[in-house]
This record gives C-alpha cells, sequence and structure tokens, in this order.
C-alpha cells in the first residue's frame, strides 16, 4: 500500500530526570522546572507580538474590582446601546466590591529555584568529594614547592663533556643558565631534526662556556621521558627560571630580520614567565657570536605587541608601578592567553575563550600538554595545580582557582558579562560588557568543582524563578492617607443605603427614597472612589522576577501589575545602570532615563530582533531591558560591583541537569536577601 512506502517521521525527544530520580521525556522545546511542584514542564511565554507556538499574549491575574473599574471610567455610558452593557460590567463590579477575590498576602521571598545539581564532579575543591579526574602515574608524588630543577647539564671539567646530572646536592650548589627559545628558531620537524638539535646545543654550550658558566638548563636535555617526570618538570618550570643565575634568549638567525625573531620569540606561550621569573637577562642571536644583556623595559619594546597590557605587567615586575596581586594575574592570564593560538599580528582582537584543542605550538618537550597556557600562567601563583595531560585549559583554570581560593578567579568570572557567551562553560569570562574588571568584582559564591564537560559547580547561591506565563496578581501595601481611607470606605456604604432604603420604604418613603438614591449616587461614583483608594506610592510587594518577550513601556507594566489608579504616583523604574540598555538621568536625582525604551525598541527592531526580553522586579519596582538568546527562567545572585549585586539569568538544561548564563544584571544588592539559598547549582 502507498502509506506503507512513505516514510515514518519520529519527533527528536530527550530524557531528564526530577529530584526523586523519576524519568520524564520530553522534546526539545526550552524547560523550566516550576517552583512550585519541582516538576519539568514546557515554557510559555507570554510575547509583545507571540510569534512560536510556545508564545502567548500578554495576561495578567490583577484585581477584578480594579480591571471593572477601569472599564467603567474610561466608557462613557451615553453611547446608544453600549448603556446596557456598562449596566451590566457595573453590576458585576458591584458584585465584585462586596464580594472580592482571594484575600493575597506577602511571602516576603521570590519563587526559588528548586533544581539543583545531581551529577558527579571532576575535579572537587575538597579532597573529601569524589571526583572522576584520572590521576597520572607519579601525579601524587610531586612537591607542593620546590627550589631547585630536578635535572641540568653539567661540564666535567677533568674531562671537558657535558653531562646530566640529577643529584640534589650537586644541583644546589651549582649555579646556571636557563635557556629560552622557540622551537622553531632550534629546528624544523623533518629527517634533519635530530642534526639540527645537536647543532643548536651546540651553540647552546658555547655561549654557556661564553658567559662563564658551566651547567645550564635546556627543556631539550632537561625534560624527563616518562609521563611523572615530564609533570614534575612542567610543574617545577617557573622555579627553573626564578633560580638561574640569569636566563640567555637565544633567537634565530638575525640574517631573518631581528625584529621577525624577536615577534616570533614573544608569541610563544612560556616566553613571558621565563622573562618575568629571571632575576637577569641576555640574548644572542644564532648567526652572532655576542651575548647582549638587556633590562624588562627593553625586552618589551623588542618582542611584545600589546603594549599597553605587557608594560603594565613589566613595570609590576620591575618594581616601577607595582599593581595588585589580583589586577597583575589577571594582565598576566590575559597575555598568556594571546599566545595560546598561533602569531598574532600587532592590534588584534582579544583571543576568543579557550576551547579544547585550542594549544600553542608543540613545545620542545615529547607531546603537548591541552592546558599549556594554565601552567605557563600557574608560575606566578602561589598554589600550583599538578599537570594533567587529559584536561583542558578551562578544567585547569577551575582547578587553579580552586587551589589559590583568594584569588577566586572563576568565581568572578560567573558574574561577567562577556561580549560573546559560548554555548558550553558559559562561566568563562575574557570581557564585561559593563567595563569592569576582574578584581571590581566580589564573588558572593564558591566553586565547589568542575564536571566532566566543563560546568561549574558552585555553592552559596541564592536563587530565584522567573514567571513568564503571565502577570501573577501581586499582594501590595501602598503609603497611608486618611483621605483615600475615607474615600475608599464610602462605595462600601452604597449597598446597606439600599437595603435599608428599600426597607423603610414603606413606613418611612421620604428617608426611604433619600436613602436609595444616596445609595444609587454612591455605587455610580465607587469606580472612580475605588480607584483612588487604590493609588499612592508601593511601600511592600510581593517579591516576583516577571519576564516579558519584547519590549514593554513602563505604563503598560503598571497596568498589569497593579491595575488602575486615580492620582498617579510612579509605581515602576527604569534602572539608571543595571542593563546593555540603561541610560542614566542626569538630573540632581539618581534615576533611569525613558529614553531606553527607545533605545530598545530600536534594538528589537534590528539584529536582535526577537532575543530582547523585558525583566520586572516587583520588589525593587525596576524595570531592565537585556538581551539573550533564550529566555532566562533563573535569576542568580553572584556577587557584588560597582555598588550593585551581579545577578546571572540562567535558562535551564533538564537533561543535563546544568543553567546556562544568558545574561546579566546588575540590581540593588538588598533584593539578594529576599531570594532563597539553594544547593549546588551548575553552570555549563
Amino acid at each position: 500500500m502507498l502509506w506503507q512506502l512513505l516514510p515514518v517521521s519520529q519527533k527528536e525527544t530527550i530524557s531528564c530526570y526530577d529530584d526523586l530520580g523519576n524519568r520524564k521525556t520530553h522534546g526539545l522545546e526550552q524547560r523550566y522546572v516550576s517552583p512550585t511542584t519541582g516538576v519539568c514542564r514546557k515554557l510559555v511565554l507570554q510575547a509583545v507580538n507571540p510569534s512560536a507556538p510556545s508564545e502567548v499574549p500578554i495576561t495578567n491575574h490583577t484585581s477584578q474590582a480594579s480591571k471593572l473599574a477601569i472599564w467603567l471610567i474610561a466608557n462613557s455610558p451615553i453611547r446608544g446601546w453600549v448603556i446596557f452593557k456598562w449596566v451590566a460590567i457595573w453590576l458585576w463590579f458591584t458584585f465584585k466590591l462586596f464580594w472580592s477575590d482571594t484575600e493575597l498576602y506577602n511571602s516576603g521571598y521570590y519563587k526559588p529555584y528548586v533544581r539543583g545539581f545531581q551529577g558527579q564532579l571532576w575535579a572537587a575543591r575538597s579532597p573529601m568529594e569524589h571526583s572522576s579526574r584520572v590521576i597520572e602515574e607519579g601525579e601524587m608524588d610531586i612537591p607542593t614547592h620546590t627550589l631547585y630543577p630536578r635535572l641540568l647539564i653539567i661540564r666535567d671539567r677533568t674531562q671537558n663533556v657535558w653531562v646530566p646530572c640529577t643529584d640534589r646536592d650537586t644541583i644546589i650548589r651549582t649555579k646556571f643558565i636557563a635557556i629560552s627559545y622557540r622551537a622553531v628558531d632550534a629546528f624544523t620537524r623533518g629527517p634533519d631534526m635530530e642534526q639540527e638539535k645537536a647543532e643548536f646545543t651546540d651553540e647552546v654550550r658555547a655561549a654557556v662556556l661564553g658567559q662563564n658558566f658551566n651547567a645550564y638548563w635546556l627543556d631539550l636535555e632537561c625534560i624527563g621521558e616518562t609521563p611523572s617526570e615530564k609533570n614534575l618538570d612542567l610543574y617545577c618550570m617557573a622555579d627553573v627560571y626564578r633560580g638561574a643565575e640569569v636566563t640567555l634568549i637565544m633567537l634565530g638567525k638575525a640574517a631573518s630580520g631581528e625584529n621577525l625573531c624577536w615577534r616570533g620569540w614573544g608569541e610563544r606561550v612560556w616566553t613571558m614567565p621565563e622573562a618575568l621569573l629571571s632575576s637577569r637577562l641576555c640574548y644572542k642571536f644564532r648567526d652572532r657570536e655576542e651575548v647582549t644583556p638587556l633590562s624588562l623595559f627593553e625586552l618589551g619594546n623588542l618582542a611584545y605587541t600589546n603594549y599597553d597590557i605587557e608594560q603594565a605587567i613589566i613595570n609590576a615586575y620591575s618594581g616601577k608601578d607595582p599593581l595588585e596581586r589580583l589586577e597583575r594575574l589577571t594582565l598576566l592570564k590575559s597575555a598568556i592567553w594571546r599566545r595560546g593560538t598561533a602569531a598574532l599580528p600587532a592590534h588584534t582582537a582579544p583571543p576568543p575563550p579557550p576551547k579544547l584543542d585550542m594549544i600553542d605550538e608543540k613545545p620542545a618537550t615529547s607531546g603537548a600538554y591541552r592546558a599549556e597556557r594554565v601552567y605557563a600562567l600557574m608560575g606566578f601563583f602561589e598554589h600550583r595545580i599538578q599537570p594533567n595531560r587529559s584536561e583542558d585549559d578551562l578544567r585547569a583554570l577551575v582547578r587553579l582557582s580552586m587551589a589559590n581560593d583568594n584569588d577566586r578567579i572563576a568565581e568572578r568570572m560567573v558574574s561577567m558579562l562577556p561580549s560573546v557567551i559560548t554555548k558550553t562553560a558559559c562561566w568563562y569570562a575574557d570581557d564585561d560588557l559593563y567595563k569592569a574588571n576582574l578584581w571590581d568584582i566580589l564573588p558572593e559564591i564558591q566553586v565547589a568543582g568542575i564536571t566532566e564537560n566543563g560546568a561549574l559547580v558552585v555553592d552559596g547561591c541564592r536563587a530565584a524563578a522567573i514567571r513568564w506565563k503571565d502577570f501573577p496578581e501581586i499582594a501590595f501595601e501602598t503609603t497611608d492617607s486618611l483621605r483615600r481611607t475615607v474615600l475608599g470606605f464610602i462605595p462600601y456604604l452604597s449597598l446597606p443605603c439600599l437595603i435599608i432604603g428599600i426597607g423603610i420604604f414603606w413606613t418611612t418613603r421620604a428617608g426611604g427614597i433619600a436613602l436609595i438614591v444616596i445609595g444609587l449616587v454612591l455605587l455610580f461614583i465607587s469606580p472612580r472612589l475605588f480607584l483612588f483608594s487604590q493609588s499612592g506610592r508601593i511601600v511592600t510587594a510581593q517579591p516576583w522576577f516577571i519576564g516579558v518577550k519584547g519590549i514593554v513601556s513602563i505604563q503598560e507594566v503598571e497596568k498589569h501589575l497593579y491595575g488602575g489608579a486615580r492620582g498617579h504616583f510612579p509605581r515602576m523604574y527604569y534602572t539608571p545602570s543595571g542593563s546593555q540598555f540603561s541610560i542614566p538621568e542626569r538630573s540632581t536625582v539618581r534615576g533611569g532615563s525613558a529614553r531606553q525604551y527607545e533605545y530598545a525598541k530600536l534594538a528589537e527592531s534590528g539584529p536582535d530582533a526577537g532575543h530582547v526580553f523585558t525583566l520586572i522586579d516587583t520588589y525593587s519596582s525596576t524595570m531592565y531591558y537585556f538581551r539573550a538568546e533564550r529566555a532566562p527562567t533563573v535569576c542568580i545572585f553572584a556577587g557584588r560591583e560597582g555598588g550593585l549585586g551581579r545577578f546571572v539569568l540562567c535558562s535551564e538544561k533538564c537533561d543535563i541537569n546544568e543553567l546556562h548564563k544568558e545574561s546579566v544584571l546588575r540590581m540593588p544588592t538588598e533584593i539578594s536577601q529576599k531570594m532563597e539559598l539553594c544547593g549546588w547549582v551548575a553552570l555549563g
């Protein structure tokens, strides 16, 4: 039959598990964990212009009496047949006025995020936790600190030969030269590689003797063969250059261009720590005999291209302009990360976040480490990590951050909003759209470890759920006012007046008519009196994070949250500096400018179409416009900066039990006290 020949399409599905381990299978649509039931549900977005099956028009659950009162005031009954509708709505308003909906109460807290991390850590901060990381042979035997290299090449004066020496007593009493070079300047890979290495080694030995030294360290000869020896030598690399009397920079042939030789050497990963950790420097071109001393400043001018960052580092290490520890380490990381790829031309943009396969040229050691840049950086830290070939830059950077808890580099990165948020390891940041530096962030979380796929597991989070399906009914209180209290009580006298008037009409006709008329008049004006009684400044409101896809005006938000009011007071405010679209007022009072609404509308109609959202915070009565790839469903308080809190907006990936950073907002720090603490959370 024909239908048997037609292809059968199956909808792709994924599975997730709740806190009890129950499996649930669903489609690939965006999901969220319900803060009330803890069940994974399909995300429904209220949108200004719904365009997808998961999007719905904006709705609200404000008081029915307020909505009816607004309609009665906005529509005149003296318009033909509308009077019948007006009377019907007026009667319904009267009913709602006396038989109101369920009374609301203010819990004082945002809706919590109820799902925590459930997996295992690849590398944990605490040794008491299980880690799935494979520990290589001999890794645990590497000492925490070392003051001398494992092996030196020392000249035997009696036989006039160079021999490798591993004897500790001999090494600690021997002054030596450390050699810094670039592999392509020493040899080329091919059939003549071993001969070229031997020629290069002879040139090094001649230069060492010319400086009146009888020992040197060159990685071609001093890096071990076994994995444990290689790990130990890499771990101690910083100590080699610290302990050397002088570091000799072996450059290529000057005939090919001196500047080219210097630039090539300066773009190598290890040149930064080799130079900065050395007590003295000198250099030699391979086709020249003379060895010339030079200072750090001269080296910076000759070899480094990113002058602003590298000059600040050189000033710090030469004592001219000391930097705070974290600022210095951050600049070092930026400088070393620029050397993570092939040679970078001048004025290049900052490199992208590290990836699994982004490593420098293979060093002279046999086989490259994927986290080579982190191992080059760790020589500047007080506590180092033991090298591991199975890890990449991101995992190694987290381990280094956990080992040096005072710096808390990974924790600070979580709070930053980079120009590009990667699909994996979203916590990583090289820059910040709010123009804050890493040392400006004061983290409020702690990294517990990292997962096998690079997700950062953090502890101490205050988190809250973001509501997207509609505007809930908000419990709120306004400022006290005797006039509003009295006028708000008058509508409730209308029904008693009518009942009493009807009751006494047959005994006291004049009095009954008067009470009936008074009751009807009060009922007629009750919509205006009711709305006026609901006006005033908001003193307290039930904390909610409410999201809308698209750009909503402040007037619309006030209407959806609190209904209408007579004698209007501002009930919502634009953020002065909390989002990418923020524009502060330039008057004497701090506040957000209404111009950011037009700014956000312009962005929504341009390249950011479909990726601009509105977030409403009822506790601080503040609105935020922001960009995101997907609608965030969780808000995490991660740190503080510049007098405001850093709140990370995340979407949920229920199948892998991770959150993904979508944006970061700068919000009042005090609202974090209305967010409940949650358990471990994975940011991947």
